[in-house]
């Protein structure tokens, strides 16, 4: 079995394979998402804390959470579920994934250290690998430089100097996402404004019918009443005229 173990504080990774049912005896029958002792899987890792994120079979179908299984399972996927992208709008598919119970079929396992113990790790904790890339959402860049809300986030985004392919040195930073902005504002205020307006246009046009469908009831009955005395009226006059004869 490979066991992928990535280190998030450092930004490293590394891959160990092996074949010891021994050290393997203590991951099967563990879920997704429980946290293991490192020294399972060695010495060298003692002390550590790692946390099972996933991993696949050997055939390649991924470990999905929730699937109460340490099997391989047939499940309908709609749109927003992993391991499945739809084509078509309102798509489903049956599809195969892995129960998020480690068995003896796993051939990749993902762990990830939560916890560095107090020894070094080769690969893992003995070096760090900056981040190529900068936070992009407007919270993530505040919690970065532990920043307050009265701060202007626009002035700490992180930008990257590299040379383009004709040889000129190109500054680049990233689009703000979820920045709160005065435009933004308005167009909120827009949008609420404009929801407002809508239910006061339907409760007028509601009064409006309510109003014209009573007036036409009124004239319906109006009509019937007339026609009735009408009907009244010409009895009582041929009546009259036949007591005459």
């Amino acid at each position: 079995m490979k066991i992928n173990i990535a280190c998030p504080s450092t930004g490293m990774q590394r891959v160990i394979e092996t074949d010891d049912e021994l050290k393997l005896q203590n991951l099967y029958e563990r879920r997704m998402g429980q946290e293991i002792e490192g020294g399972i899987l060695g010495e060298e890792f003692d002390g550590s804390v790692m946390k099972i994120s996933g991993g696949n079979d050997k055939q390649g179908f991924p470990m999905r959470q929730g699937v109460l299984t340490n099997t391989r399972v047939r499940l309908l996927c709609k749109k927003g579920q992993k391991a499945y992208r739809p084509r078509r709008t309102g798509e489903r598919k049956r599809k195969s994934v892995r129960g998020c119970i480690v068995g003896h079929d796993i051939s990749v396992l993902n762990l990830v250290i939560t916890q560095i113990g107090e020894k070094v790790i080769p690969g893992l904790t003995d070096d760090s690998v900056p981040r190529r890339l900068g936070p992009k959402r407007a919270n993530n860049i505040r919690k970065l430089f532990n920043l307050t809300k009265e701060d202007d986030v626009r002035k700490y985004v992180i930008h990257r100097k590299f040379t383009s392919k004709k040889g000129v040195e190109t500054r680049k930073a990233p689009k703000i996402q979820r920045l709160v902005t005065p435009l933004m504002l308005q167009r909120k205020r827009a949008r609420k404004a404009e929801k407002l307006n809508s239910v006061l246009r339907n409760k007028e046009d509601a009064a409006a019918y309510k109003k014209i469908v009573a007036q036409r009831l009124a004239e319906q009955r109006e009509a019937r009443r007339s026609l009735i005395s009408k009907r009244r009226s010409t009895r009582k006059s041929q009546k009259l005229a036949a007591d005459a004869n």
